[in-house]
Formats: structure tokens, C-alpha cells, sequence
């Protein structure tokens, strides 16, 4: 299950700083470079570092965050990221079940790690899907798509739920080798007469209730039938058109 991160996050006061001896093989080389990268601009050229992540003046202190990743305290990634999406998956309150079942089976696309895992420590920084190349490098498209492509791979699931906005979708998106077991959700509002309207608002909420609700499951899906029979089992009014879930709430 793939999400995209929160822009704004939760920056613990205290915590062990980062390690990434754990980090996926796959995964561990581009984030040295991304992470040198970036710390070495917000430290040495701040004005440059704010164009290129595309911050207002007013949000100088995420340059300044960032220029300390390497001595800033960490936590589990699911209580670094919040807003709309993380508040409606609480992911604290699951059960021990659907929190074990999350920290193995849900991945959060980012721009600095490429994929994160919900308990790997983490701190608070800024690199979104849409920052400019970090000086030297190439973008971020280019530096994680065969690393994230190799890591997915090696996972080999039987089906990828991808839950992701349009612009982590641009940062990696799914290969053709993987795109026959990943299914996409698009969230709609029932309106009278049978027409539907795409959510906008309100569509990370939902996506994170959807969440929740797989995590609860009495069992992960693992193909997309069987996706939408657990979806129907706890109370959602699904259709599967194609490789797309289209999810439907009520007004």
C-alpha cells in the first residue's frame, strides 16, 4: 500500500539521529546522496535552498530544519507525518493486528528516502515530489526510478493499493512490469440521479479511512477481487473499473 507523505510534519523533541545502516539495500545509496545533497545547500546557500524546495519567505525555518537532518532526533515515520490523510488512519489507535499489519505492508512515498517505511525513525524534513534538483544531481525522478523500481520488485507483492497524489505518482511511476497488480482509487460523491462528482476536499479523509478499514480487515487482500469483496465486507461502496477503484460516498 503506497501513500504519499504529509508536506507538514511532526518534528520530535528527542529521539535517536538518523541512521540508515537499515535502510532497504536498495534504497540506502540514493538517500546518502539525496540527504548530502540537500543538507549541503539549506547549510551553505539557504536563499538558493529555498527556491529549489519552493518555499515561501515566510518558511525559512524548514531550510534551516533541514541543514540539521544529520543531528536532528527521529521517530517512527507514521508519528513524523500528519495532516488530513494520517489523522483519519490514526494509526495509533489500530488494533495490534492492523498496527503490525501497517508497519509491514504500507510504504510512503518521499522525496528525500524514495519509499519509508510507518516505523522506521525518521526526522522531520522538507523535500517534496516537486523540488528542483538539489545541485549536482539529477531530479528526483531520475535518481529513484531504478531504485525504487529494484526494491518494489524484490518485494514482489501480489497486489500494490496505490494511494499516492499526482506528484509522488510523477516522482515513481509504476512500471509496466508491476502495473498489471496495482490498482489506484478515486474516491466519488453519489449525487441524486445516479451521477457522480470526483471528492477533492475531502479526499485524503477518505483514503485514510480506507486505509484503516484494510488494516482492520479480517484479512489483506492479495488481488484486486479480492480487494474489493474486504472493502465491501466493511461497509464501502466500491466498483473496480480496470486497474482503478472507484470508491463512492455519500453527500
Amino acid at each position: 500500500m503506497l501513500l504519499p507523505p504529509s508536506e507538514s510534519k511532526a518534528a520530535p523533541e528527542a529521539g535517536p539521529t538518523l541512521s540508515l545502516a537499515d535502510r532497504p539495500d536498495e534504497l540506502r545509496a540514493t538517500t546518502e546522496l539525496v540527504l548530502d545533497a540537500l543538507i549541503d545547500v539549506c547549510d551553505s546557500d539557504p536563499a538558493r535552498a529555498r527556491r529549489l524546495l519552493k518555499l515561501s519567505p515566510g518558511q525559512a525555518d524548514l531550510v534551516t530544519l533541514n541543514a540539521r537532518l544529520r543531528q536532528a532526533p527521529t521517530a517512527p515515520a507514521w508519528k513524523i507525518y500528519n495532516g488530513v490523510l494520517y489523522d483519519a488512519l490514526d494509526f495509533g489507535s489500530l488494533t495490534t493486528r492492523g498496527r503490525r499489519r501497517g508497519r509491514s505492508d504500507v510504504l510512503v512515498a518521499s522525496g528525500l528516502f524514495g519509499l519509508v517505511g510507518l516505523s522506521e525513525r525518521i526526522p522531520a524534513y522538507r523535500l517534496s515530489a516537486s523540488a528542483g534538483p538539489l545541485p549536482g544531481m539529477a531530479p528526483l525522478r531520475e535518481l529513484w526510478s531504478a531504485p525504487l523500481t529494484s526494491y518494489i520488485s524484490r518485494l514482489a507483492p501480489s497486489i500494490i493499493l496505490d494511494l499516492r497524489s499526482s506528484a509522488y505518482v510523477s516522482l515513481w511511476p509504476i512500471p509496466e512490469s508491476l502495473t498489471k497488480r496495482t490498482v489506484t482509487v478515486k474516491i466519488w460523491q453519489g449525487v441524486p440521479g445516479g451521477e457522480r462528482t470526483a471528492v477533492s476536499h475531502h479526499n485524503k479523509a477518505y483514503k485514510g479511512r480506507l486505509l484503516r478499514s484494510l488494516l482492520e480487515a479480517d484479512r489483506l487482500p492479495r488481488s484486486p477481487t479480492g480487494l474489493v469483496a474486504e472493502l465491501d465486507r466493511a461497509g464501502w461502496t466500491v466498483a473496480l473499473e480496470g486497474s482503478r477503484l472507484d470508491v463512492i460516498v455519500e453527500p
